[in-house]
């Protein structure tokens, strides 16, 4: 479908999406008006992918410290003081607010703090402080995110058993953890608190760990969790995750065996928020009808209705950040007459930064593909680390890049380079011709570009 240029441009949702769309619509000369109900930034910034990366980054000595150990190199010990690390973390996320703010008032974006009450044609109601403002738009795009995903007897409490936001706020390390769920969520954190010593148990349904990604890749994170002494387990359905009389998190799986913890996370995938009363009789479509998987339905230029949008985890494309900006540049620029075709980012790359790390970008070699691939272990900066677990893998298709995946010590610092090469389809001659820096870890890219080319099992 097609959208007339628009003259006031109304964005509910001031997440990556929304905040990317609403700046790149006052560039383009639109009257905005930014709608957010809690925090600017949205789970990202605030309850997600920041907040878990400074944890991660401010405990990773301990994780250095001890794989050098391993190799009778050093002794010592590290203490992480996980109360100032979250003192630093609050500081660090309330500036980042302020200069988000800044920059929204000095693009000239009106911001209106509340709640998306209901939509009518070319009006936005928009509830705060017991009352309604009717917001009159010429396109409107919808950021509204996702909500994490709970199902029947598996669901936080609020008491010992958790969602993601409580649990990143933690000043005093659990004694016991048990983790819900095998994805970037679950493993990024059992890898948090196994370094400030909290016992983690880590179950997932999935037949394997990281399940979106290379079974290869998923058989590395494995092995490396146990190696270190955190008990992940894959292929485990959970019956019950209930806080007992005693105030431990009790998980009753099937086949009747009960773990007990101080605390327990659940972290099993995202839903979409997009019971927005009067969306569907402006003609909106969902992917999915069900009261927890409503994503937007969406058609190649992002809109789901004639002027309205849905971009980032409410569409259910791809659950993820840059995506979502990529999402939210686009249908502001759409909706202001400066893009015409469809919505086509290329390949989108996504990266776990547990440990190990993973970086994925593209095709994910299946059985009978052509593939090229080259350990960790020989790359000198991972050996000088202690730290050789993994692999790079090269998925090639007619003869250019069209996969790259990594998992192994900073795999996720190949992202750029491996996005830029599949995006162009390189060649094996362009991969020649690519002078790497030696030595780094992205010796081990170019080893993989330039092994031998197989068939996978």
């Amino acid at each position: 479908m097609t959208s007339s240029q628009a003259k006031r441009l109304v964005v509910v949702g001031a997440g990556p999406g929304g905040y990317d769309a609403a700046l790149t619509g006052a560039a383009a000369g639109l009257a905005v008006t930014l709608v957010e109900r809690g925090k600017l930034g949205g789970t990202c910034l605030n309850w997600g992918c920041i907040p878990t990366k400074h944890l991660l980054a401010t405990t990773q000595a301990v994780a250095a410290l001890a794989d050098q150990a391993k190799q009778k190199l050093v002794a010592g010990e590290v203490r992480p003081d996980l109360a100032a690390i979250q003192a630093k973390k609050k500081k660090l996320l309330s500036a980042t607010h302020s200069a988000m703010a800044k920059r929204l008032e000095a693009a000239g974006v009106r911001l209106v703090t509340g709640n998306l009450a209901g939509l009518k044609p070319n009006v936005a109601h928009v509830a705060a402080g017991g009352k309604t403002e009717d917001i009159p738009f010429d396109a409107l795009i919808l950021a509204l995110g996702s909500r994490a995903a709970a199902f029947p007897g598996v669901k936080p409490d609020g008491k010992a058993v958790l969602g993601v936001a409580p649990v990143l706020d933690f000043t005093e390390a659990p004694e016991s953890l048990i983790i819900i769920g095998g994805g970037a969520i679950g493993i990024e954190i059992s890898e948090i608190y196994h370094r400030l010593g909290t016992k983690v148990t880590l179950v997932d349904a999935a037949p394997r760990l990281a399940p979106a990604e290379d079974p290869d890749v998923s058989k590395v994170v494995s092995q490396v969790m146990r190696r270190k002494g955190i008990d992940a387990r894959a292929g485990v359905k959970v019956e019950s995750l209930v806080t007992d009389e005693a105030g431990l998190a009790r998980m009753t799986l099937a086949g009747g065996e009960v773990v007990t913890a101080a605390k327990a996370l659940v972290a099993i995938g995202r839903f979409a928020p997009t019971a927005v009363p009067g969306l569907a009789e402006l003609g909106a479509t969902f992917a999915n009808p069900s009261p927890n998987r409503a994503f937007i339905a969406t058609d190649e230029t992002l809109q789901t209705a004639p002027g309205i949008y849905a971009v980032g985890d409410c569409n259910g494309r791809v659950l993820l950040a840059h995506a979502a900006s990529s999402q939210g540049t686009y249908a502001a620029r759409h909706a202001a007459g400066l893009e015409s075709g469809p919505y086509a980012p290329g390949p989108i790359p996504g990266c776990y930064y547990g440990a190990p790390e993973i970086m994925r970008v593209g095709a994910i070699a299946q059985p009978g593909d052509t593939i090229s691939e080259a350990p960790f272990v020989a790359n000198p900066m991972a050996q000088a680390y202690a730290d050789t677990a993994g692999f790079a893998r090269v998925t090639w298709k007619d003869g250019k890049v069209a996969g790259l995946t990594a998992v192994g010590h900073g795999a996720s610092t190949m992202g750029t380079l491996a996005t830029a090469i599949v995006s162009q389809g390189w060649t094996r001659a362009q991969c020649e011709a690519l002078v790497f820096p030696h030595p780094g870890l992205d010796e081990t890219l170019r080893a993989a570009l330039l092994g031998e080319i197989k068939e996978k099992a």
